[in-house]
């Protein structure tokens, strides 16, 4: 059990300060990831950015995750939820331009014109505050091919073991705190898991470590 999401992030900030790597970038999932991420990005003295993925939801039913889109990507769809209802990617156009127009107001709203840190050649941390079952993670690993870090570290508190299982091939270092058998969700591990607000997520890139200061910076 967490105290908070500031809790967790300084627990994982232990562990990760004792990993090899080389001029880390934290990038937090907003909006819960960013409070998690800011402890992580202040103890490593990296910067700190954002990795932007909107679910896309069925037609039928919004809150059932056909997919996922990750800003400036391609859209990532769970084949045999497809399979078994007989859709196509294309059936979704809407949805993926929706997600496309979401990803793109967040990135303006949180990070009003910054631009992003170029994660080439670096070691990148991405940060939650817990995975359910790894859809959007999948989706931020196609993402993060795209740009060629050195290395990519996912680090969360807490996850479901056949997430864990699924998703640490696809990584180079994976930090979960917690991984219970008896997994209900995310904010069940949590003492207080109070929605995160635009202005924290916000608060939380204004207080982090600036773009460059952890520069020519490696960890043995």
């Amino acid at each position: 059990m967490f105290e908070d999401r500031i809790s967790a992030g300084l627990q994982l900030a232990k562990e990760l300060a004792e990993l090899p790597m080389t001029d880390p970038v934290v990038l937090a999932l907003p909006r819960g990831g960013a409070p998690v991420a800011l402890p992580i990005a202040q103890a490593l003295h990296a910067p700190m950015d954002l990795i932007l993925i909107r679910k896309i939801g069925m037609p039928s039913n919004p809150e059932l995750a056909a997919g996922a889109l990750a800003e400036g990507s391609n859209p990532i769809f769970n084949g045999a939820l497809l399979k078994a209802t007989g859709m196509r990617p294309e059936d979704f156009a809407p949805q993926v331009a929706q997600a496309r127009e979401e990803n793109a107001a967040r990135r303006a709203r949180y990070l009003q014109g910054r631009a992003p840190i170029v994660l080439e050649g670096r070691t990148v941390i991405v940060v939650d505050d817990g995975i359910a079952t790894g859809a959007t993670f999948m989706a931020a690993h196609f993402w993060l091919r795209e740009r060629q870090p050195a290395g990519v570290i996912l680090a969360v508190p807490v996850a479901p073991p056949e997430a864990v299982d699924e998703l640490r091939p696809l990584v180079d270092t994976l930090v979960c705190l917690l991984s219970p058998r008896e997994f209900w969700a995310v904010g069940a591990h949590y003492r207080d898991f109070t929605q995160t607000s635009d202005d924290e997520v916000m608060a939380a890139l204004a207080a982090a470590p600036e773009a460059g200061a952890g520069k020519d910076k490696t960890w043995h």
